[in-house]
Parts: C-alpha cells; structure tokens; sequence
C-alpha cells in the first residue's frame, strides 16, 4: 500500500485557547481542509460535484487527542478513505507532528448527497471513480 494522502498545516496562534493549545473545533477544520485537498489533488473540484448534483458530507466524527499542538507547531494531517460497498465510507486521517509524535486521530463517516433529492447516494464510490483523474489517491 502506498502512502496515505496528507497535508501540512502550520498551527496559527488565533487557533489556540487560553491554554495555549490548538481549540478541540480546530481539529475538525484541519481534517476536511485535508479531504478537501485530496479532493483538488484528485481532480474533482466543488463546481464538479455541483454539476454532478451531488456533495459530500459529514454524518459522524470522532477525534481521539493523543499529544496537543502549540502554535507554530507543524502538523501532517493524513487522509485514507475506506469504501464499504454501500451508501457510506470511512475516512481515517492521523494528526502528525513533524518528529512524528500522533498529536490525534479522526475517524469520520461520510457520505454523497443528492442535491436534488436530498438523499444518501447509493454508490459514492462510484462517483468518486467517474469525477476522479486520479481515482487512486481514494483507494479506488
């Protein structure tokens, strides 16, 4: 298996709390900038999904806290999306710091939505594939 899909991100002081470490919501925001980098690194654009009628979304997250990250900490956030066969998949990232030490781990479940009818499409695997010119970099 090649290596996961990941980003670098330099921790910004304005993202910190009065501990002086990175706010628990920020973690989420590092972790969809990371899909949605694997998303432009793959080829699909927001405008693409639009067109496609459809848009990924977010139905479950969970991020376990190992190590916090201080300003001016640099983190690779990695991203490896799990396809189960149905209307769901997986999206596992780990939170690095730069000597290596897992700062958290996000584990979330998404999906695609029909824009149109507002419902989970059957086979999202599928659509990443077809909008994909890298369909690789989503294990597919």
């Amino acid at each position: 298996m090649s290596e996961p899909f990941s980003v670098r991100i330099t921790v910004r002081g304005y993202e910190t709390d009065t501990q002086g470490h990175v706010n628990q919501s920020v973690y989420v925001n590092y972790a969809e900038h990371a899909r949605w980098s694997l998303l432009q690194a793959a080829g699909i654009t927001q405008a693409a999904l639009i067109a496609r009628g459809v848009g990924p979304v977010a139905l479950e997250t969970t991020i376990r806290y190992k190590r916090e990250l201080l300003a001016g900490d640099e983190v690779d956030v990695t991203c490896v999306f799990e396809w189960s066969g149905g209307k769901t998949f997986r999206i596992e990232q780990v939170m690095r710091k730069a000597d290596g030490t897992v700062a958290a781990e996000l584990t979330a479940v998404g999906g695609l939505l029909d824009l149109k009818s507002r419902r989970m499409v059957p086979d999202p695997q599928n659509h990443f594939k077809e909008l994909a010119s890298d369909p690789a970099l989503f294990g597919l």
